[in-house]
Parts: C-alpha cells; structure tokens; sequence
C-alpha cells in the first residue's frame, strides 16, 4: 500500500499543476472565469494536500480520514471541471485528458478508501 501512496502523490501532483495550467486557458475577460477557476484551483489542488496528509498520519483512522478527504475533493474536481464544459468556457476536446485524469484518480481514491477500511475492520 506504501508504494501505491507515493505513486498517487506524484499523480495528483501532476494533475493540481495540470489544473493550474487549465485555468490560464480560461477567457479572462468574464467574471465566471475567474469564480470557477479560484474554486477548480482549490479543490484540484487539495486532493495532493490531502495524500501528503495521509503519507504523515500518526494513524490508520488519521490515514482513512485524509484518504477520504481527498477522494471527495477530486470528486468535486470533476464537476468543476464537467461545468467549465458545460458552460463553454473550454471544450470538452481541450478538457478530456483533465476529466479522464480525474476519473483515474477518483478510481485509485476508491480503491484505496476501501482497502484501508477493510484494514482498519479486520
């Protein structure tokens, strides 16, 4: 489980830097722009926050916790990033890598939530 955590913190790390690239592409002279991308940069953002969070917990229920946290900020992650296409402000075309990237990462996020439950259970 060790090595699965230190692989998942390179990756949401990459993603926050890839969320904060994104939102450069947004247009900038509208307001919702700049609304929509403070709240994408914060949750996109927290979810690496949380697994260094997780790496240093003192113990499993701390680990569990920070897992979890991170699992619903890269959920909303994804509805950020599904309203800024829905919106138009980038095409869903511009926005795949980002949106196919957080269902990888929410996917991992699950698994493991789940396998530290069960290790926390038995």
């Amino acid at each position: 489980m060790e090595d699965k955590i230190w692989d998942i913190d390179e990756r949401t790390f990459q993603f926050a830097v890839r969320i904060i690239g994104m939102t450069r592409a947004l247009p900038t002279k509208e307001t919702v722009s700049w609304i929509l991308g403070k709240q994408i940069i914060r949750s996109g953002t927290s979810v690496n926050s949380n697994i260094i969070h997780a790496k240093s917990a003192t113990s499993n229920k701390d680990f569990c916790y920070y897992l979890r946290v991170a699992l619903r900020e890269a959920r909303e992650t994804k509805r950020w990033l599904e309203m800024i296409v829905a919106a138009g402000l980038i095409s869903k075309e511009r926005m795949s890598f980002l949106i196919k990237e957080s269902d990888e990462i929410i996917s991992i996020l699950v698994t493991s939530v789940k396998k530290s439950d069960h290790n926390n259970n038995s």
